[in-house]
């Protein structure tokens, strides 16, 4: 039998807001940062506190995986203490490593495996094991480590890892901020130099954190736009507390729910504002969203604010493939608001949708012409021709292929829309957003 993250298949029938969305709600912890808090925290020297931390199903993957690498992780009432073993130190694990549904946890932690001298074996559930993990293999393969994979570079995975592993000097062939930061990890416990050169700057919450545990990273710029960012290996990471700011990604659902439902303000408390992270909220304003930001300060390195959110009838927009890597995870819920916005939309250089929890681009298509939008791809291009309104929209099935960002986008669409719309399963959205949907019912949707 496939593993499944949630218990059991969780349907949802979702009918226009009878009212507007208001009131104040936090959205969980940064997803992308709590993994990060957790793996550098265990390799830190001394104890670190983390508050905030995200607990969805993928973060406690990774701490369950860092438990049985030999660091002490316990959970405190509001807060995580974390006992590191210091670079270079981790255990051999007992029994094959599970990462749930996270392709970042798999792939980080690749990159921190890889430069230990001990054999693990990584696994994850269906989705999991169906994406690719040649773009950190490859380039890890560099450093002296050894992987097995199934046919296609799928996990399940046996990881070899080195003592004495070699620096890389890696170009990205594809923007990913997950291959990089696997480069940089695995160079924490190397001899020597490791460069990672990227095409566009893609989120940078490593580099951010590894200077927040006082390791020396430098970051150049390419002429052609690009970055270059080098540390010098083997190095100590020194215990510091992490508040996690609430996560971008998971603002973006409400965010554009409020913008659509009318009459709709809310207000979302300390979200990151990492500008490699808010290329949502940049398209948004762009379409004629009404998104303020108030009381902006920085807490761990990374800049944070209080988000102000009222609904707007909303334009089209063309978003450059450039804005990409700062709003990957939220191509689908941006959809939904081209599809409800006033004129034709394009959202370019899509290529690593293709590789996400789902193939994220003929998902995202699906979804909007289940449910009465007019949409097609063209290249690595979608493009969307808005109605200006709700007439017409909803009345289809949705399937979400396990993904949780089109189960919470398939949410926002039925919101919005004239007729109802049919979520073939809402059980796995804990992955990323626990208590979404009660969440949504706060601000008054009625779920």
């Amino acid at each position: 039998m496939e593993h499944h993250p949630s218990a059991s298949v969780i349907p949802l029938s979702v009918a226009r807001n009878p009212g507007p969305l208001r009131g104040t709600i936090r959205v969980p912890g940064d997803k992308s940062i709590s993994h990060r808090a957790l793996m550098l925290a265990s390799l830190a020297e001394g104890r670190t506190v983390v508050t905030g931390l995200l607990e969805g199903e993928d973060v406690l993957r990774t701490a369950d995986a860092m438990r049985a690498l030999g660091a002490t992780i316990t959970r405190e009432t509001d807060r995580w203490v974390i006992d590191g073993k210091g670079v270079g130190a981790l255990n051999e694990p007992a029994d094959v490593l599970d990462m749930g549904n996270s392709g970042t946890a798999a792939r980080l932690l690749s990159g921190i495996l890889a430069s230990h001298p001990i054999t693990s074996f990584m696994t994850g559930d269906a989705s999991l094991r169906g994406r690719p993990m040649r773009r950190v293999t490859q380039p890890l393969s560099g450093n002296g480590a050894c992987f097995a994979t199934r046919h296609g570079e799928k996990l399940p995975m046996a990881i070899i890892g080195t003592g004495d592993a070699a620096p890389l000097s890696y170009c990205l062939p594809v923007a990913s901020a997950q291959v990089k930061s696997a480069i940089l990890l695995a160079g924490l416990n190397a001899h020597g130099k490791t460069r990672v050169e990227e095409p566009v700057a893609t989120r940078d919450h490593t580099e951010n954190m590894l200077r927040h545990f006082g390791v020396g990273v430098d970051v150049g710029l390419t002429p052609a736009g690009g970055r270059i960012i080098t540390l010098e290996g083997p190095t100590r990471l020194v215990a510091r507390d992490v508040v996690v700011p609430a996560d971008p990604s998971s603002a973006s659902f409400p965010i554009v729910a409020a913008s659509l439902v009318p009459g709709s303000e809310i207000r979302l408390p300390n979200v990151g504002l990492n500008p490699l992270r808010t290329g949502l909220f940049t398209t948004l304003r762009e379409m004629g969203a009404v998104l303020d930001i108030e009381n902006e300060r920085v807490e761990g390195g990374e800049p944070v604010g209080d988000l102000v959110v009222r609904s707007a009838a909303l334009r089209g927009v063309d978003v450059p493939a450039n804005r990409a890597p700062s709003m990957i995870d939220e191509y689908p819920v941006l959809a939904v608001a081209c599809a409800f916005a006033t004129g034709t939309s394009r959202l370019r250089g899509l290529e690593e949708l293709r590789v996400k929890e789902s193939d994220r681009l003929s998902a995202t298509v699906a979804l909007l012409k289940a449910n009465g939008a007019t949409v097609r791809v063209e290249g690595d291009d979608m493009v969307i021709e808005g109605r200006g309104s709700a007439e017409g929209l909803g009345g289809g099935l949705v399937e979400t292929r396990m993904d949780h960002r089109l189960a919470m986008s398939a949410i926002v669409f039925g919101l919005a829309a004239e007729k109802p719309v049919m979520v073939d399963d809402t059980g796995f959205i804990n992955t990323s957003f626990p208590g979404f949907v009660s969440l949504m019912a706060a601000l008054g949707a009625a779920l």
